[in-house]
């Protein structure tokens, strides 16, 4: 296993912080603001569940999460299958393993990606192709299963209709999966991302959507996510997550659905997200970066074409953490990912340090 990416930065953290008004951590998307009350609420409500949940969940977390997607997605929810997740990562990690892949198989992920989708490759024994085209994966190729990240973390990037068509025609062609991690779907600033479900025309063999509600509703705590798509596949994973007791904690259940009902708060967080992003960017572009793709999602993808430690050392300087593109990939080593997700105060101190 490569070593966990965020323990290189234990330095740039130390020396960010010794500002003299502290660190200002832009470096990793976890959520600072509350979780919505009616969450909460729903959640306490749910807290005498002595006995064991189960894996596919309640039938109104699947009525929610099956409304939810038929709704945000734009498709109908007639031969969709929907299972919940113990957050997303986990489901990332998990996938390739659960699915059946082993050694000989590959593993296609974007070539700037998610450090996990390899992660969970290596897990499994299967090969990986880092590739944003699939012309250049071989003909011969065993590709049993390929990651597509609209929007992208870290790159903000969103994918259009014609491309998701193209990647669900692919796959279906070879008899692979096609995985859409779609976590930041909600957070499109300039133009609305696309699930890739909305690509399917109806039918959704071959293809699975991975959701979290982390981002949306703040409950990177909870561990709250959740798969629709192939009922086939759903079932597969199904089955093999009832013998691994890959199990939503029965509170837990109960708050994703209080979450999945109340778009309120999802509109309110997102508007928060939206002012921050609306004070960095133009900040970043003052200090002399370059803010690449960055379209929809929680990070600017930066650069001002230097190696990008260079550039993590610079605003560690200031008092700022940022994550390198290299974790992201070899394609990334020029550029640094900056995060969304740090309180309004400390927003305000990093715009502060980068114009002043």
């Amino acid at each position: 296993m490569p070593d966990f990416p965020w323990d290189r930065l234990r330095p740039a953290k130390e020396q960010a912080a010794a500002h003299p008004d502290g660190v200002v951590d832009l470096s990793v998307g976890t959520p600072v603001d509350p979780v919505p009350e009616p969450v909460r609420a729903a959640l306490c409500a749910a807290a005498d569940s002595p006995g064991y949940p189960t894996v596919a969940g309640t039938a109104r977390l699947r009525e929610a999460i099956t409304e939810w997607v038929a709704t945000r997605c734009g498709v109908s929810p007639e031969q969709l299958a929907v299972l919940p997740t113990i957050g997303s990562k986990e489901l990332v990690a998990a996938l390739p393993a659960q699915l059946g892949l082993g050694p000989g198989d590959t593993v296609v992920v974007p070539s700037i990606s998610y450090p996990t989708y390899e992660v969970g490759a290596l897990l499994a024994g299967a090969s990986v192709v880092r590739s944003d085209s699939l012309t250049a994966v071989g003909p011969s190729s065993r590709t049993r299963l390929v990651w597509v990240n609209s929007p992208a973390n870290p790159t903000g990037r969103v994918l259009p209709m014609a491309h998701l068509r193209k990647l669900v025609a692919w796959a279906r062609e070879r008899g692979a999966v096609l995985a859409s991690d779609e976590c930041y779907l909600t957070l499109g600033w300039e133009g609305d991302p696309i699930s890739v479900l909305a690509a399917c025309d109806g039918r959704y063999d071959r293809v699975l959507s991975v959701h979290s509600l982390s981002k949306r509703s703040n409950l990177a705590g909870y561990r709250a996510g959740f798969i629709a798509g192939d009922p086939e596949l759903v079932g597969q994973l199904w089955e093999v997550r009832k013998h691994s007791g890959a199990i939503v904690p029965a509170p837990v259940q109960a708050a994703m659905v209080a979450a999945l009902a109340d778009e309120q708060h999802a509109r309110a967080q997102r508007e928060r997200y939206a002012t921050r992003r609306a004070l960095l960017r133009p900040a970043l572009v003052k200090a002399g970066f370059t803010v690449e793709h960055s379209e929809a999602g929680l990070y600017l993808w930066i650069t001002r074409q230097e190696p990008c430690w260079q550039t993590v050392a610079w605003f560690a300087e200031r008092g700022i953490l940022v994550s390198p593109g290299e974790f992201y990939g070899p394609g990334g080593d020029h550029h640094v990912r900056v995060a969304l997700t740090a309180s309004d105060e400390r927003v305000a101190a990093a715009v502060s340090r980068l114009t002043g």
